[in-house]
């Protein structure tokens, strides 16, 4: 009798071993894994097994994070960070750090979240989860970087931080080097590399330039309106030389990386009605470019409040990595609205339609509104950054790097 009942108290779920379990846990979002970790004993210790991340980064394939970090010069306590998982289809107000409040810079990439606390001070945290470390000084002092995160000989993550403004006195000195720093976490120490080429010394911070990291070994640097492009060899520390890339018409663009090939996305004038926001995919061998997608005009004017100024145009921004385009509104008004497009790969297209981009196909639609409620901002920092299993399910900086 006693059998009987505890067998009849035993739920579905307890009568799965532990390995059925953790292989259904490992398919869920990253916030509802995080959830599922309160349920029960169980489901805890499983999430809570060090292997466990292991297996549910090697499970499921997860998309890369949309980030907004907003930040208000004046009232610090109204500095507001969201994070948009694409798996799970919502936003998550990230709670702000203490440490992170007086910033002069903030950035984000390859897992990491980045800020300068003054000219020197360099700081970085795993994504959703703390603690922050500072860096050795760097060589350079910086405002607004181009940062990005690759790995280096033995699989280990290093920081290449490109270009942002020196000042000295307050003022900006356009005569200083256009400084490239790589940073190696194990042993703290920076190491200075060729600067920028010239050719970008007029906007050398990320609010004229856009990066992107190809392959692990290529670091682009793309000048937003001046269409000039060039890379840097990770490996062989030099820089390739500098060439225009702009297709007909274009206004202003970003450069991506979306898998092993460069996207390029902007505004351009239509030869029949208003500016559209365009994509075209990237030969990053010869920088021939072909157009891919153009946003569906309702999803363009959703980002506005009127349709009868172009000068709106000036506050759109994009970021993307590995297939989604974010295209977004800096403005206050709409509560920074965004689109996403989303883009595939046809397997069954031949070798020359993958080379041109004619192999891909792209899909847009509205991301949901962030939650509110959603202050106003003086500066909108973006980016799309993978989120590592490890680090938020308890790896820390050690296990992220």
């Amino acid at each position: 009798m006693e059998t009987e009942l505890k067998a009849a108290a035993m739920t579905p779920w307890s009568r799965l071993s532990r390995d059925i379990v953790e292989l259904i846990l490992s398919y869920l979002p990253l916030r509802s894994v995080v959830v599922a970790g309160a349920v029960c004993k169980q489901w805890s210790a499983v999430i809570a097994d060090p292997g466990f991340a292991v297996r549910a980064a090697s499970s499921l394939p997860r998309r890369p994070w949309f980030f907004l970090y907003g930040q208000n010069n004046v009232v610090l306590r109204k500095n507001q960070a969201f994070g948009f998982d694409p798996d799970a289809g919502e936003w998550i107000a990230l709670p702000p750090s203490p440490s992170v409040l007086h910033v002069d810079c903030f950035a984000g990439a390859g897992g990491f979240f980045f800020a300068t606390t003054s000219a020197t001070r360099f700081c970085y945290a795993p994504l959703l989860r703390g603690p922050w470390r500072e860096t050795s000084p760097l060589f350079f002092s910086r405002c607004n970087p181009l940062v990005g995160v690759f790995s280096a000989a033995g699989g280990r993550r290093h920081f290449i931080v490109v270009g942002g403004a020196r000042f000295i006195g307050g003022l900006v000195d356009i005569e200083d080097p256009l400084a490239v720093e790589i940073y190696d976490p194990a042993s703290n120490s920076w190491e200075l590399c060729p600067p920028l080429p010239p050719d970008f010394r007029t906007g050398n911070s990320s609010q004229w330039l856009s990066a992107a990291l190809l392959g692990g070994r290529f670091f682009f640097v793309f000048g937003i309106y001046s269409c000039s492009v060039a890379a840097f060899d990770l490996s062989r520390r030099t820089w390739t030389g500098v060439q225009t890339l702009r297709p007909p018409g274009v206004l202003f663009c970003f450069l991506l990386a979306c898998n092993d090939r460069l996207i390029l996305a902007g505004l351009c004038n239509a030869p029949d009605g208003p500016p559209c926001f365009a994509l075209w995919a990237v030969d990053h061998t010869t920088m021939d470019f072909a157009e891919i997608a153009v946003m569906p005009r309702d999803l363009l004017s959703c980002l506005f409040d009127t349709d009868d100024d172009d000068s709106k145009f000036a506050s759109l921004k994009c970021v993307g990595l590995d297939g989604r385009v974010y295209v977004f509104n800096e403005d206050h008004h709409k509560a920074y609205p965004a689109c996403v497009c989303e883009i595939s790969e046809d397997s069954s297209a031949g070798v020359g339609e993958a080379a041109s981009g004619l192999n891909l196909s792209c899909s847009w639609r509205k991301v949901p509104p962030l939650p509110s409620p959603v202050d106003r901002f003086h500066k909108v920092i973006a980016f799309c950054s993978p989120v590592p299993v490890n680090s938020v399910l308890g790896g820390g900086v050690d296990r992220a790097l």
